[in-house]
């Protein structure tokens, strides 16, 4: 039966959600609270630069392909790929870095080069994170986390110590070289916990690095939210920006609707992809899941403290994607993990996009982005954000042998206090709840409401996790649990 569905918010999740749900054919409208559309997938545009201000890195080409397939379609209908390579660069050092190139041959080079028979077991590595990916991807992520038994299967069974060794455990194993267990350490940080808390299971990670490889849309990230956007519109689905939702309505315990700029918008079904803690307030207490009390028992994952910055020049010695792990790793997760608090020496990332794409910047210039991970809930204001700036700068500067400073044109900062404002994200955190052991699977919050009936979400903070893949695979998997509620 045809149902009028209101979806909170405009993230991948949710413009994901919108075209299963349309598909089925549905009534479907997105409400978006920012102008633009996106969540934190939003686009910065000035003086002819521009930017993506979240996600940065396309990771998991094939979960992207099969989205599109559901609807008879290809990625490649609405935007176009390169295939980076270098994929990226890590420096530890003046003159001392170590680029990833985009094919898992000349990677086992490099690293035997660094250290002797790692060449080897980075192969066996990369099988067996192959192998992994394969369950997981195909198999354990695309279901919706209702039961532990879904991690139950002849293959995880089979595999059930991944789920007590962690990923930094397995990895320290095999190989001995610090730079080379930092680079194979890196791809968890994706999925928002430390690598000694992290499952091992999910060193598929690894393989998704270097087995699949890093690519760019033509244009950046945002081709691929106008991509999806594209898509949703052609399925008949109703996107509204400028529309904050001020309350979710429930009468005898089921959800009937939103209160939006004081109007009462009717829905049968509303779906939520906005933060769960954030939809949850929007109820009142009673119709509440998830006390605040178990949000502070969660894990976050990091908030970020992100530069976008114009440079009047070409900034030289840089790839695309860069990874600055000059400091010590350890006490910076300790400093976001352990014992909250703005790190003395943080890593960081820079992305200069306009290294691949040519509109990123006006001709002659160089558009960057840095983001220096953060944990969520901690002190922000702009003399902070200064401070850190300049630290990162000036170590960029030494690393990459060139003065930059004197170049910049402008820059925008972006930071836990704004991850709250424009995402109502909880403790202003960047990439939601991270999958440690009881964050996995069946142990995140649930995509269906346990007290209110017709109440549903998607996203990051619910299974399958953090990342612009899996929040694909959450909106199919709310659509596909709504598309059952109809039928039973």
């Amino acid at each position: 039966m045809k149902k009028t569905i209101a979806i909170i918010g405009s993230g991948f999740s949710s413009l994901a959600a919108s075209c299963y749900l349309a598909q089925q054919g549905n009534t479907v409208t997105i409400y978006e609270k920012n102008e633009t559309i996106g969540g934190r997938a939003r686009q910065f545009k000035k003086e002819g630069f521009t930017f993506d201000m979240g996600p940065s890195w396309y990771w998991m080409p094939d979960v992207f392909e099969r989205f599109f397939q559901d609807f008879n379609k290809n990625s490649s209908d609405y935007y176009e790929l390169i295939k980076l390579n270098p994929a990226y660069r890590v420096y530890f050092g003046l003159n001392d870095f170590i680029s990833i190139y985009d094919n898992l041959e000349e990677i086992k080079n490099t690293f035997e080069q660094i250290e002797t028979g790692s060449g080897e077991k980075l192969q066996k590595f990369i099988n067996h994170a192959k192998s992994n990916y394969d369950i997981a991807i195909k198999d354990l992520v695309y279901r919706p986390g209702v039961s532990a038994l879904e991690l139950i299967t002849v293959q995880t069974a089979f595999k059930l110590n991944q789920f007590i060794s962690t990923v930094s455990a397995d990895i320290r194993k095999q190989f001995k070289n610090p730079k080379l267990i930092q680079i194979l350490e890196f791809p968890v940080l994706f999925l928002g916990a430390k690598p000694t808390k992290t499952p091992s299971f999910y060193n598929f990670m690894n393989y998704a690095d270097f087995g699949l490889g890093t690519w760019h849309p033509k244009t950046g990230m945002y081709d691929v939210v106008r991509g999806i956007e594209k898509l949703a519109l052609e399925l008949g689905v109703t996107i509204t920006t400028n529309s904050p939702i001020e309350k979710i309505i429930v009468k005898d315990k089921k959800a009937t609707g939103l209160l939006i700029d004081g109007k009462t918008i009717e829905a049968d079904i509303i779906l939520s992809g906005a933060d769960y803690q954030h939809t949850e307030t929007l109820l009142d207490i009673e119709h509440r899941a998830y006390s605040e009390k178990y949000w502070e028992s969660r894990t976050f994952a990091p908030s970020s403290l992100l530069f976008f910055v114009g440079f009047n020049k070409k900034i030289a010695n840089i790839t695309h994607h860069s990874l600055f792990f000059d400091v010590d790793f350890n006490q910076h997760a300790a400093d976001i993990y352990d014992d909250p608090k703005w790190p003395e020496q943080p890593l960081f990332y820079a992305n200069f996009p306009s290294k691949t794409d040519l509109t990123a910047a006006p001709e002659g210039m160089e558009s960057g982005f840095f983001l220096i991970p953060l944990a969520p809930g901690i002190q922000d204001n702009e003399q902070l954000r200064e401070v850190y700036f300049e630290k990162i700068i000036s170590r960029f500067e030494q690393l990459t042998d060139q003065q930059i400073k004197n170049s910049i044109i402008f820059k925008r900062s972006f930071c836990k206090n704004d991850f709250v404002d424009d995402y109502n994200a909880y403790k202003g955190n960047a990439y939601g709840m991270a999958n440690t052991l009881l964050q996995t699977a069946f142990l995140r919050p649930k995509l269906k409401s346990k007290k209110v009936r017709n109440l549903y979400f998607t996203g990051q903070l619910t299974v399958p996790g953090p990342g612009v893949p899996p929040a694909l695979i959450s909106g199919k998997l709310a659509a596909e649990l709504i598309q059952k509620s109809f039928s039973s």
